[in-house]
């Protein structure tokens, strides 16, 4: 897809081909009547084998997905699910809507995600389950997060949303909890405008979604209209699907232009007092959004560059706000790594076809207003 617009820098889009125009007009001439869930059905499958995972559940969103899993991993009132402060509230709407309460703890400083010693510290007995969101890409220590939910029979459960193309020793981000689940909001790497999916290798847990995404109907049920159980209407649409499909079909090409942007943006910025997303010793960071968090204690005014890439018509973003800082939850200013992460953050634009050009605008901004910050 071509931008006619290309004064501007969009922080990120879709990038779309005549391959995707060509299954969606597909689906949308023929997609109909008993070819209804071709496309949803082929995106599934596809989307499983390239995950390495036995099922795959296509949902309208990430957030559904989440919501769905842990309804059918059976979270609600009285429960409390374990999360990172530093998220996006999609992953703790779920929890509330279950009736349990989402316990937010602080995150590592080097990767932005899940400290697994403070995930030790609140597990309690009504701990049902921990949520680890790889943020922007970045991957959770999952062995440690994984033997914690071992040692205590806690299901440990991946938010993906942001890290298709993200590696840890060989296994897919998304593929090592109970279930995972990725989004596919227009913003994503993988892009079906709106959409998500559901994964796992549990088959009686898929089989437990599978039906609550269907509103509560059970696979195999002969009686027409007949649910079992009040479900979800969580699906995927045939048409979402087809872009899905031939989006896959591009993955490594999509996730490849991503690793490209955030490898030009550390080269450019490697002097300065900044660090970008990290990609540890065996693993693969899908790089969503290249992140930049300026060091402490530099009085770095992160609203003045911002306010300089608006008016250079570049689209910036604040790093996520600690969920705990939001009127509708409880203060927890004792997660000391996520309240001082927020202020130092920003995302840069990172859309599949930024030019070398774009990025050199880019960086000249940074530099302009991180280059000679000094402590004190």
């Amino acid at each position: 897809m071509t931008d006619t617009n290309n004064d501007r820098i969009h922080y990120t889009l879709p990038s779309v081909t005549e391959l995707e125009l060509h299954y969606v007009a597909d689906a949308a001439a023929h997609g109909w009547g008993p070819r209804c869930y071709d496309y949803i059905q082929r995106f599934e499958a596809d989307f499983a084998r390239h995950l390495g995972v036995r099922h795959a559940i296509a949902t309208s969103s990430c957030t559904g997905a989440l919501h769905m899993g842990l309804a059918a991993l059976g979270v609600g009132a009285g429960d409390e699910v374990i999360l990172a402060d530093i998220n996006w509230i999609a992953t703790a709407a779920p929890i509330h809507h279950l009736g349990a309460t989402p316990v937010f703890v602080d995150v590592l400083e080097h990767s932005w995600c899940l400290d697994p010693a403070r995930v030790a510290a609140a597990i309690t007995p009504r701990t049902k389950a921990i949520i680890a969101t790889h943020l922007y890409g970045n991957l959770c220590d999952m062995p440690a997060l994984l033997e914690l939910g071992e040692r205590h029979g806690i299901a440990v459960v991946e938010d993906a949303a942001e890290a298709i193309g993200s590696v840890h020793h060989g296994q897919r981000a998304g593929a090592m909890g109970s279930f995972g689940s990725f989004s596919f909001h227009g913003t994503k790497t993988l892009s079906t405008g709106e959409g998500g999916m559901f994964v796992c290798n549990d088959s009686a847990l898929f089989e437990r979604v599978l039906a609550l995404s269907n509103h509560g109907r059970v696979a195999g049920q002969t009686r027409q209209f007949w649910p079992e159980a009040i479900g979800f209407k969580y699906k995927m649409s045939n048409l979402q699907a087809a872009l899905g499909c031939a989006q896959l079909e591009r993955i490594e090409a999509l996730v490849g232009a991503k690793r490209r942007i955030l490898a030009a943006y550390r080269e450019r910025l490697a002097d300065l007092p900044l660090r970008l997303n990290p990609e540890d010793p065996g693993c693969i960071n899908g790089c969503w959004m290249p992140t930049a968090i300026v060091d402490a204690g530099l009085g770095f005014d992160r609203e003045a560059l911002l306010a300089d890439f608006k008016a250079d018509r570049i689209d910036g973003r604040t790093f996520f706000w600690p969920l705990s800082m939001l009127p509708m939850f409880e203060a927890r200013p004792d997660n000391v790594v996520s309240y001082g992460l927020q202020g130092r953050g920003i995302n840069l634009p990172s859309y599949h076809d930024l030019s070398e050009a774009q990025i050199d605008r880019v960086c000249a901004h940074v530099r302009r207003h991180v280059q000679g910050l000094r402590h004190g």
